[in-house]
C-alpha cells in the first residue's frame, strides 16, 4: 500500500492504491507511519515528498471502510480517529521538510494529508482540493486545526462549509498550495533540491519555532524566540555559515 523510494537525499512516500484512488485505510496508515519513522532515522534523508500512485493523490477515506465505521461504537470511532490524527501530527511535526506533490484529487482526509505538509506542489488544473465531509453529514474535525493554521479562519470557513472542489491554480491563489508545476513530482524534487541547500539544523529549528509560537502569547513567543536565537547562534552550522558569508 505504500511505496518508499530514495532519490539522493530525498525520500518519496507513495500512496499505492491506485485502484482505490489511494484512499486512506488502517493498513495504509500503519505502513505510512512506519515509513515516516524510517525516513526520520535515516541521516541521509534530508526531506520527504508525499505523493500518490496513478491519477489521484488521495481520495480520502476508503468507501468500504466508511461503511464499517457507521457500525463502530463511540469508543471504536475515537480510536480510529486517533490513528489518523497521529499520522497527521507525525507529518506536521516531522523534523525534516515535508512536501506534498499533489498529482490529482486530494479530497477530504486526502486534502488533510496534503495540508499538514510544510509545502504543497500542485498542477494548475489536474490537482483538485476539497474538504467534502459536510456533503455526507460528516465533519472535517481533525484537519480543521491545520487548515485554519495554514490559510486562516475566513478561507477555511469557505472551503469547509461549502465543500467545494478547487483546482491547483485556485488553491495557489488562496495560499493553500505553494508552487505550481506541470509535473508535480519533478517540481517537488526541484523544491526539495533548493531548500536542501539550507542548513538542516536551521530548518528543523525553524519548523519547531513556527509550530510553537502560534500557540503562545506575544510576550511568551518573544521570550521563546530570544532563547532560540541564542541556541542557533551557538550552533556549528551558524559559525560555518557566517564564516562562509564573510568570505564572500
Amino acid at each position: 500500500m505504500i511505496k518508499y523510494v530514495l532519490k539522493g537525499n530525498t525520500a518519496i512516500i507513495i500512496l499505492n492504491r491506485p485502484e482505490k484512488r489511494n484512499a486512506l485505510h488502517p493498513e495504509l496508515i500503519k505502513q505510512f507511519k512506519e515509513k515516516l519513522k524510517e525516513a526520520e532515522k535515516d541521516e541521509n534523508v534530508k526531506a520527504v515528498i508525499i505523493t500518490g500512485e496513478g491519477k489521484a493523490f488521495c481520495a480520502g477515506a476508503d468507501l468500504e471502510y466508511l461503511k464499517e465505521l457507521s457500525r463502530f461504537s463511540s469508543v471504536e470511532n475515537e480510536k480510529d480517529s486517533g490513528e489518523l490524527a497521529e499520522l497527521f501530527l507525525m507529518i506536521y511535526k516531522f523534523p525534516k521538510p515535508t512536501i506534498a506533490a499533489v498529482n490529482g484529487a486530494a479530497i477530504a482526509g486526502g486534502c488533510g494529508l496534503a495540508t499538514v505538509c510544510d509545502l504543497i506542489v500542485a498542477h494548475p488544473d489536474h490537482s483538485k482540493f476539497g474538504y467534502s465531509e459536510v456533503k455526507i453529514g460528516f465533519i472535517p474535525a481533525i484537519v480543521s486545526i491545520f487548515i485554519i493554521k495554514r490559510i486562516g479562519e475566513g478561507i477555511a470557513k469557505q472551503l469547509l462549509l461549502t465543500g467545494e472542489i478547487i483546482n491547483g491554480k485556485r488553491a495557489y491563489e488562496l495560499g493553500l498550495a505553494n508552487f505550481l508545476y506541470n509535473n508535480v513530482l519533478d517540481g517537488a524534487l526541484e523544491v526539495a533540491s533548493n531548500i536542501l541547500k539550507n542548513s538542516a539544523f536551521s530548518m528543523q529549528l525553524t519548523k519547531s519555532m513556527i509550530n510553537t509560537v502560534s500557540n503562545l502569547s506575544v510576550e511568551d513567543a518573544v521570550n521563546y524566540c530570544i532563547r532560540l536565537n541564542a541556541v542557533s547562534r551557538g550552533s556549528a552550522d551558524f559559525k560555518k555559515g557566517l564564516e562562509s558569508f564573510i568570505k564572500k
